[in-house]
């Protein structure tokens, strides 16, 4: 819910939700504590449906945490479109600003403010009102409602009084009344107003929208400086009587006192707390028309209206205005006509005179209603059951504890505080004690958790002790290995370094057995050449005997030994060509074999090759074996060295 646009009196940035406008306000639920944000951070925003516009917590708040609306902004934007407005002036505006008053009005009039009438006549009307009122009808022990607060305290906090709320109009509205009714104006009115509460006045449907703006001194003030406005000194246009005091404390009983005597009782209370407090504690008296009062004169300020909640502090922070009030009256009672405010005369004679003055007046036209409106405002009273559930709640489960009424939460005691939270108007964690309860709880809860992570940590160091030695143990095995790693290590190395050697040899071997091949196979081709000459030979001896044994035929018997060695030499060749045939062809078969042995001659000195680079690989690995091994040794000693200082150091 957004509280702000529904309230004359709202909450701006600067709250801390400390709880003191709480404390200060009269009305429970006006002043609602929201639950903390994420940073933890309450605000305490206004319920305008419950707010009376008292005030009291600008005056506690040191934080500036509240501000109020009123029409000044709508008052001046009407006046340059041209609007038809005249002005109704408060009496503590002469009072607060003295100095200023006529170049002020002369400013607004300049701007186009039409007439302007002061209020301190309205405030005799209402004094020759009430008076009629009390003797017409012989109302005794009423509440005097010229403060628009009181009335709006009583419409929704104390509707069972409203039959002693005066039904005599406040002087604003007399003032709008005969400026309506008697003179005539039918321009809009505006309020130069000391009071934020007037406009909830203004907008009460019982007062028939007489009154238009509501433009507080404060607001107003703010903007005639930052716009320069200023004219030619002007003043109000009606005489006026002792009306112009009613601003200060007691005002209203004043002016009685003086028609009447000062035999009449009259109570005067002001204080916007201790005034509320002062009706809530004697509401049944009042009802009952049991009290010795002729009237309650009640104020919400204490200070009267001349210090009301839409001045100026640092204007009325003093009391200049009351000493122009007091140099205002003397003006007044000085006056030597036949008046009713003339010094020489007994009240009689003064009441007569005032009655004279206003004998024309109908007092039924200064009469008005009022609305109950309690409905709106009405909280809902737990029962003991409901409010034992607050407590529990709340941790105060017994009687003592809620009875602290230490206050700090805004509230006079912790009842009040449970009703408020039972109703949404505040929340538990507003509470010092509540809070204060909660750390106790959370101590002890962390004294326990410390107790059981000291003897976590107890069994933490055993198992970590434990798991040293173990670590230690595998330590010394994780050495060992290490050790028959590096010695099997080094015992690779030279193994294979013999086979490398070993396997140079045989490379070597083969390289030489290759050489001897290349001479065999040049030796088997020499071999062949001398075979294929044999074969030439043969053929060529063989054709020679054949031609041998041709001239042994021819020669018969002389040649017929001739032809037998022909015969000889034709065996012989033939039986060297075999001879060499035979010859080629083992040649051949021997050249294959040699052939074969070069090709696995080749393909084992390549195999001897490959295996002698993956030996001298084998190798090179080793040296890095050995020397990761050495690398793990020495980091094996310093973790097991680390781990013995921290234990060491820990006392683990």
């Amino acid at each position: 819910m957004d509280y702000g646009k529904e309230s004359l009196v709202y909450t701006n940035d600067n709250c801390v939700g400390c709880n003191k406008c709480i404390s200060v306000c009269s009305c429970m639920g006006a002043c609602i504590s929201t639950d903390p944000d994420e940073n933890g951070q309450s605000r305490i925003e206004v319920d305008g449906s419950k707010c009376i516009a008292c005030g009291a917590c600008f005056d506690a708040c040191e934080h500036h945490a509240r501000s109020f609306r009123d029409d000044t902004e709508d008052f001046f934007n009407d006046l340059k479109k041209g609007e038809k407005i005249s002005l109704l002036v408060a009496p503590a505006f002469l009072a607060d600003y003295p100095s200023e008053y006529g170049r002020v009005l002369g400013g607004l009039k300049k701007l186009g403010a039409r007439r302007i009438i002061s209020v301190s006549f309205g405030a005799d009307i209402t004094t020759w009102g009430y008076i009629k009122y009390i003797q017409t009808h012989n109302y005794l022990g009423g509440i005097s409602q010229p403060c628009p607060a009181v009335v709006g305290y009583i419409e929704r906090y104390l509707p069972e009084v409203l039959p002693k709320l005066f039904p005599v109009q406040s002087p604003l509205m007399c003032a709008a009344i005969y400026a309506r009714k008697e003179l005539g104006i039918t321009d809009k009115l505006a309020f130069i107003s000391p009071c934020i509460a007037k406009k909830m006045e203004i907008s009460d449907p019982n007062n028939h929208g007489y009154v238009n703006y509501n433009v507080t001194f404060d607001h107003l003030m703010k903007y005639v400086k930052e716009h320069n406005i200023s004219g030619e000194p002007v003043t109000d246009e009606i005489e006026y009587g002792l009306g112009s005091i009613y601003p200060m404390p007691g005002g209203l009983k004043e002016n009685v006192y003086w028609l009447l005597g000062n035999e009449v009782f009259i109570r005067q209370v002001e204080g916007e707390k201790r005034m509320y407090h002062y009706l809530m504690e004697n509401a049944d008296r009042i009802k009952g028309g049991k009290t010795p009062y002729l009237f309650v004169d009640a104020l919400n300020c204490e200070s009267g209206c001349i210090c009301g909640t839409g001045t100026d502090p640092e204007v009325t922070g003093n009391d200049d205005p009351l000493y122009h009030i007091h140099d205002i009256q003397e003006s007044v009672k000085k006056n030597t006509k036949k008046s009713a405010w003339s010094r020489p005369l007994s009240p009689e004679k003064r009441l007569a005179a005032l009655n004279k003055q206003f004998e024309k007046l109908d007092l039924n036209d200064y009469l008005r209603k009022y609305t109950d409106r309690s409905k709106e405002c009405a909280h809902r009273i737990p029962s003991e059951t409901e409010l034992n559930r607050i407590f529990n709640d709340m941790n105060k489960t017994d009687a003592e504890q809620r009875r602290i009424n230490c206050s700090c939460c805004g509230y006079d005691t912790c009842r009040d505080m449970a009703i408020a939270i039972y109703n949404g108007f505040n929340h538990r964690s507003n509470c010092v004690h509540y809070l204060k309860d909660l750390v106790e709880i959370e101590k002890v809860e962390a004294q326990q958790m410390v107790e059981h992570e000291k003897e976590l940590l107890d069994r933490q160091k055993t198992e970590i002790l434990q798991t040293i030695d173990d670590i230690n143990g595998h330590f010394t095995t994780l050495r060992e290995s290490i050790n028959g790693m590096a010695e099997g290590n080094n015992g690779n190395a030279e193994e294979s370094s013999a086979i490398s050697h070993d396997m140079a040899d045989v490379s070597n071997f083969c390289n030489k057995l290759n050489d001897s091949i290349n001479k065999i196979s040049a030796y088997l081709a020499e071999l062949k050449t001398n075979n294929d000459r044999v074969v030439d030979i043969a053929d060529q001896t063989n054709l020679l005997a054949l031609n041998a044994s041709i001239e042994a035929a021819r020669a018969g018997e002389a040649g017929r030994g001739f032809a037998v060695v022909a015969g000889e030499i034709n065996s012989l060749a033939a039986d060297s060509k075999d001879t060499a045939q035979h010859s080629g062809d083992a040649n051949k078969n021997i050249q294959e074999a040699v052939d074969g042995i070069v090709t696995e001659t080749a393909d084992l000195l390549e195999i001897v090759e490959n295996v002698n680079s993956r030996i001298q690989n084998l190798a090179a690995s080793t040296e890095e074996i050995s020397a990761s091994t050495d690398i793990v040794a020495t980091t094996v000693e310093q973790v097991r060295a680390e781990l013995e200082t921290l234990v060491s150091h820990n006392n683990v």
